[in-house]
C-alpha cells in the first residue's frame, strides 16, 4: 500500500480554494490540476509498505495538540521564473512543528524517515510534468504556470480562511490513469 499521512481542510476553505483555482485554470490549460476532494495537506509520505497495523499502532501513540492553520497567498516551486508547481501557502504556529516532529519521532523505528529541517506546508493546486520541484531529465517549466505566475505578480495577497485541525489521518494513495485517488484509512484526535 502507498500511504501518507495529512491533515484535513474545513469544507468552507475548500469551496473557497477550489474557486480559486477554477479562476486561475484558464491561465494554465497545460497543467494537471488538484481535484478539490484531494486538498489535504501532507505531514508524512510513507510510500509503499505492508505494515499497516504497525503504523496505525504508532501514529496511535502521538500526542500533540490541534493545529491552527491560515490559508493565504500562493506561489511556485522551484521560482515563479522555472514554475513546476503551483500551490496555496499555510500559515501555523509551533503546534505544527510538533505535531510533525512527533509524527517522524513515532515512525522513525519503523523504517520510515522524516523530512530533514523545518516543515514547509503547502497545499498543491497544480504540477507541471512531474511535479517535482527539481525537473526530470527533458522535462520542460510550464508555460501556462510561467503566465500564471506572471498574472499573480503584484496580485493583491489571496486569503482563503483559519481553521483549527483537530485530527491527522492515515491515508492510502492509489494511482490511477486519472489521477491520484485518497482513501482515508483512520484518523488520531489531537488535542
Amino acid at each position: 500500500m502507498r500511504l501518507f499521512v495529512a491533515l484535513d481542510i474545513d469544507p468552507d476553505i475548500r469551496r473557497r480554494i477550489s474557486d480559486f483555482r477554477d479562476r486561475m485554470r484558464a491561465y494554465a490549460p497545460d497543467v494537471k490540476w488538484v481535484g478539490p476532494d484531494s486538498f489535504h495537506i501532507t505531514l508524512q509520505f510513507l510510500g509503499e509498505s505492508d505494515e499497516l497495523d504497525n503504523i496505525k499502532s504508532a501514529l496511535h501513540e502521538v500526542k500533540a495538540a490541534a493545529v491552527p492553520l491560515t490559508f493565504r497567498g500562493t506561489g511556485f516551486f522551484p521560482t515563479p521564473r522555472s514554475p513546476r508547481v503551483f500551490w496555496v501557502g499555510i500559515e501555523s504556529d509551533e503546534k505544527l512543528q510538533a505535531l510533525a516532529d512527533a509524527l517522524g519521532a513515532a515512525l522513525s523505528p519503523l523504517g520510515f524517515e522524516s523530512d530533514r529541517g523545518a516543515y514547509k506546508p503547502h497545499l498543491t493546486l497544480a504540477r507541471s510534468g512531474s511535479g517535482r520541484p527539481k525537473p526530470v531529465r527533458g522535462e520542460h517549466t510550464s508555460a501556462g504556470l510561467r503566465a500564471l505566475a506572471i498574472k499573480l505578480e503584484g496580485a493583491p495577497v489571496e486569503e482563503f480562511g483559519s481553521m483549527r485541525a483537530q485530527e491527522f489521518c492515515l491515508y492510502q494513495s492509489q494511482l490511477t490513469p486519472a489521477g491520484s485517488r485518497y482513501t482515508k484509512l483512520a484518523a488520531y484526535t489531537l488535542q
